[in-house]
C-alpha cells in the first residue's frame, strides 16, 4: 500500500534527510515492484511550500528516489505511491499543493463523478485524474467556506464523503507551514502517531526512522535536542511509544508543537468498499506490505 510519513518539528524548524527508495536488493528486482512515485513536501522560511516528486520510481527516476534529499522546515510530508487511479504522471504524484498547504494519501474514495458534481467550480484546483486530489480539492473548498479554519473544513469535507461516496479509505495527512493534520478513517488501514522527546527514549540520539519494505528512510541529527511528533503508516524505529490513531481521529500538531485530537467520524462510511469490491489494480495498491 502507499506509504505516508508526516514529521512536525514547530515551532522550531528542523533539517531532515530523506531516502525514498531505499531498498538494498538489485535494481532487476526493485523493478518489478517499485512504487508508483515518490514525494516529499516542506516549506521554505518565509512559507512558501516545496515539493519534489518523481511520478514513477521504478522507471523513469530512480536517481531522485535512492538519492538523499536533506531538506529544512517545520513540517515534512513525503509519499510513496501505489497507484489505485490516474496515470503515472507528475499531476497525479502525492503531495500535492492547493492553498499554500500541502496534502497525501493513502485509500480509494469512488464515484468521482459525484465528487466533481459536488465539487462545480472548485474542481478547477485539480490537475490530474486521482481520487486523492479531488478529496484534497473538496477539503480545500471547505476551508475557504469556514474562513480559513482548516479543522472545520477538513470535518465538513470527510463527513459528506462518509455520508455519501463508498470508502475504502480515507487515511490522509495535511500541512501548512507550521500546522500538521492527520485523519485515520475507518478502520482500514493503520496511522500511527509518536509525541517524540527530545533525543527519543534514550534522550541522546538524533532521530533515524526506516519504514520495514525499505523504501523510507528519515534522519534528522537535529532532533537529538528538540521535540518532534511523527505521524506514519507503520510504526517506523523501536520507540515504545508509537500510538495507533483510533478510526475517525483528526489529529492537529499546532504552531506551538502540542497535539490536539478529536473523534469526527464516530461511524463507519455509509457505503463500505472491501478490497473484493475495488478494481484489481487499486486492491493491489491497497494491500498491506503492497
Amino acid at each position: 500500500m502507499c506509504r505516508l510519513f508526516g514529521l512536525s518539528s514547530a515551532p522550531r524548524r528542523s533539517r531532515a534527510t530523506f531516502w525514498l527508495l531505499d531498498a538494498p536488493d538489485s535494481l532487476v528486482t526493485q523493478s518489478h515492484r517499485d512504487p508508483d512515485g515518490t514525494g516529499l513536501g516542506y516549506y521554505d522560511p518565509d512559507g512558501t511550500p516545496q515539493v519534489r516528486k518523481a511520478p514513477d520510481a521504478a522507471y523513469e527516476d530512480r536517481d531522485f528516489a535512492r538519492e538523499a534529499r536533506q531538506v529544512c522546515s517545520a513540517t515534512f510530508l513525503a509519499h510513496i505511491r501505489l497507484a489505485s487511479t490516474g496515470s503515472l504522471t507528475a499531476p497525479n504524484t502525492h503531495p500535492f499543493q492547493q492553498d499554500g498547504r500541502l496534502f497525501a494519501h493513502n485509500g480509494v474514495v469512488e464515484d468521482l463523478a459525484a465528487l466533481e458534481a459536488r465539487l462545480g467550480p472548485d474542481l478547477s484546483l485539480v490537475a490530474g485524474d486521482t481520487d486523492s486530489e479531488r478529496v484534497f480539492a473538496l477539503i480545500t473548498r471547505e476551508i475557504r467556506a469556514a474562513q480559513g479554519d482548516i479543522g472545520s473544513g477538513i470535518e465538513h469535507a470527510t463527513r459528506w464523503i462518509a455520508d455519501r461516496l463508498p470508502v475504502y479509505s480515507l487515511n490522509f495527512i495535511l500541512t501548512t507551514a507550521d500546522e500538521l493534520w492527520a485523519l485515520r478513517y475507518p478502520a482500514t488501514h493503520e496511522l500511527y502517531v509518536l509525541e517524540r522527546e527530545p533525543g527519543g527514549p534514550h534522550g541522546v540520539r538524533h532521530l533515524d526512522h526506516s519504514g520495514t519494505a525499505g523504501r523510507m528512510r528519515v534522519h534528522s541529527a537535529d532532533l537529538a535536542d528538540t521535540p518532534a511528533i511523527v505521524v506514519a503508516s507503520e510504526r517506523m524505529d523501536e520507540h515504545p511509544e508509537w500510538r495507533l490513531m483510533e478510526p475517525g481521529e483528526l489529529l492537529h500538531i499546532t504552531p506551538d508543537g502540542s497535539a490536539e485530537r478529536r473523534l469526527v467520524l464516530p461511524d463507519p462510511p455509509a457505503n463500505p468498499l472491501g478490497l473484493d469490491d475495488l478494481s484489481a489494480r487499486a486492491a493491489q495498491s491497497q494491500k498491506a506490505g503492497g
